[in-house]
């Protein structure tokens, strides 16, 4: 049996600098009962909201002029001023190569959702999130999510972790 799931009072941040992307992505959240919807245009303006509103959830476009996606995730991992490294953040992309993903990946993501997109795919990937929290690793070079999915015990080489270290 599938469970239900009220995702009306989690506040969310959509970026993306082309308005119908947003207006779909903000559709669909209204759908869904969510109420607390904030929007920008552009990454800088989204670092600023992210600043001054409480956000449970960020939803950013990839591919932005001046700042883009991963540069804004970076921000919201490692700098000084943010006020939440931890946010959940979803990348919306329509570059899903796999060398965007990883470089997506290794910015700090949460999770990357491929254009076009469907309500029914934004909610599972929302639910994912909510449901399956990943811990989050601090190593030279890389702060964010746990980029590994599962724990291959078949590996054996000379990088093979012993224990990842939670935050």
């Amino acid at each position: 049996m599938a469970k239900e799931y009220d995702i009306s009072k989690i506040s969310f941040l959509i970026i993306d600098d082309n308005r119908y992307m947003r207006r779909i992505v903000n559709s669909a959240l209204k759908g869904f009962g969510v109420s607390k919807l904030f929007e920008a245009s552009d990454a800088a303006e989204g670092f600023e909201l992210f600043r001054t509103q409480m956000i449970d959830i960020i939803i950013v476009d990839y591919k932005m002029p001046t700042l883009d996606g991963v540069e804004f995730v970076q921000l919201v991992r490692t700098a000084r001023d943010s006020p939440n490294p931890y946010v959940p953040i979803i990348m919306l992309s329509a570059y899903t190569n796999r060398a965007t993903v990883e470089h997506a990946r290794d910015a700090g993501i949460t999770e990357f959702l491929s254009k076009p997109i469907s309500a029914k795919s934004l909610f599972l990937y929302i639910v994912a999130t909510l449901e399956h929290p990943r811990n989050f690793i601090r190593s030279p070079g890389y702060f964010g999510p746990d980029r590994r999915r599962k724990d291959d015990t078949a590996y054996k080489g000379p990088e093979r972790r012993k224990s990842a270290p939670s935050l």
